[in-house]
């Protein structure tokens, strides 16, 4: 038996209390455990602290049980905020090579190397690599930022041409990883042209996984696709599932995180969202939308948050592609945007915006008069491309 084996043999802490509801002609099984945490110490004046709910699914053919609310670490520097998540139950983490130019790795390995057995790891590698050997190359700089022998997941990142996903190089590197026990499961990640992604994935039957840009503003052409994923057996992972979470006076003291998360998971072929949480705060709101029905209030809050962002709020819908006659990729500059102004997070935007090649960057903006592109949901985007230039240059 190898290590490999071991360590899986070891994991029963998965199956805790869980029972199993795939039934017959049930379209999306999936396996919810419902436990509450709590503890105490000596002092019989302290309060029990109690943790929320946990709910599990299964993540598509991987059978993989992981917690509904995940962990996205992307954004995470701060080491103890990954452990408390973990203390707390959740049992999925994710990252990428690129993430903080690798030291997100780095973070989320000095976490895990005396925890393995206590989450699934899930990273990325960059969809742009075409030779096995650069892939291979990108899967052991992962391996040895992590601090471990394989990873659960491993997907190509950022994922937007369906000629990618079906290239026999690239399908050939990556089931080799998958052999030589680097890792278990192989999916991608996708922000751009989703729909037609998921749909060329359900035929190539070859990816168990998609990372998928999906919350309340979405299509329903994504959701009617995601439902087809699901019941073919990939399992599909939410990301940028609170729409941005720009924060304006017209929520007063409504918080949209803990809803939003709630219609994201109200849709059975998700199996779980992975939210950035880099504050204890963020992780107590997120964690509690385990287990939780979609109410008035919730409906209530995503309405109000839904005006207060509709003219900002960049959807990802893909429609401006190819819009722009000079080339400016609109889409990632957007993307740039809402990593400033919606998650606060200027280096992440400016390591977004460094990303885009600068002859698609919105510097041919200044000398039009009148933008050509037109947001199929009212967003002004040539006022957009400059304020992108005002912040980024």
């Amino acid at each position: 038996m190898n290590r490999l084996q071991k360590i899986l043999n070891r994991r029963t802490f998965l199956s805790r209390g869980a029972k199993s509801v795939a039934a017959a002609g049930l379209a999306f099984p999936f396996v919810k455990t419902t436990k509450i945490f709590g503890y105490q110490d000596n002092d019989p004046q302290t309060e029990t602290e109690t943790h929320p709910t946990l709910e599990y699914r299964t993540l598509g053919r991987t059978g993989l049980e992981v917690t509904t609310v995940s962990y996205g670490a992307m954004r995470t520097r701060d080491e103890a905020i990954i452990h408390q998540a973990l203390d707390m139950g959740i049992n999925y983490i994710d990252t990428a090579r690129t993430y903080m130019d690798g030291f997100n790795e780095q973070v989320v390995g000095n976490v895990l190397k005396n925890r393995r057995d206590d989450a699934y790891l899930a990273t990325k590698i960059l969809h742009g690599l075409d030779t096995a050997k650069v892939i291979s190359e990108s899967m052991d700089a992962s391996l040895k930022a992590l601090q471990v022998d394989y990873v659960d997941v491993i997907q190509f990142h950022m994922v937007s041409e369906v000629d990618y996903i079906k290239n026999e190089t690239v399908m050939q590197a990556i089931q080799k990883i998958k052999e030589e026990g680097k890792a278990r499961f192989i999916g991608f990640s996708t922000h751009q042209n989703q729909v037609a992604l998921i749909k060329e994935a359900i035929k190539l039957d070859f990816y168990d996984m998609i990372l998928v840009a999906y919350n309340f503003e979405s299509s329903q052409e994504l959701t009617d696709v995601i439902k087809e994923a699901a019941e073919a057996g990939i399992g599909i992972v939410a990301m940028k599932t609170q729409a941005g979470g720009y924060t304006d006076h017209q929520m007063g003291d409504l918080s949209p995180h803990q809803a939003a998360l709630k219609w994201v998971l109200q849709n059975p072929g998700v199996t779980n969202a992975i939210p950035s949480m880099v504050t204890y705060a963020q992780l107590e709101e997120d964690i509690q939308a385990m287990g939780s029905q979609m109410g008035w209030y919730d409906r209530k809050t995503l309405h109000r948050y839904t005006k207060a962002i509709d003219k900002t709020l960049c959807r990802m819908c893909n429609g401006c592609r190819d819009l722009c006659p000079n080339q400016v990729n609109v889409f990632d500059v957007n993307r740039s945007l809402m990593y400033a102004e919606g998650y606060g997070d200027m280096e992440l935007a400016q390591c977004t915006f460094r990303s885009i090649s600068r002859q698609q960057q919105p510097t041919a903006c200044l000398d039009c008069s009148k933008c050509s592109v037109k947001c199929v949901h009212g967003l002004n985007i040539q006022k957009k491309m400059l304020r992108a230039l005002e912040i980024f240059s």
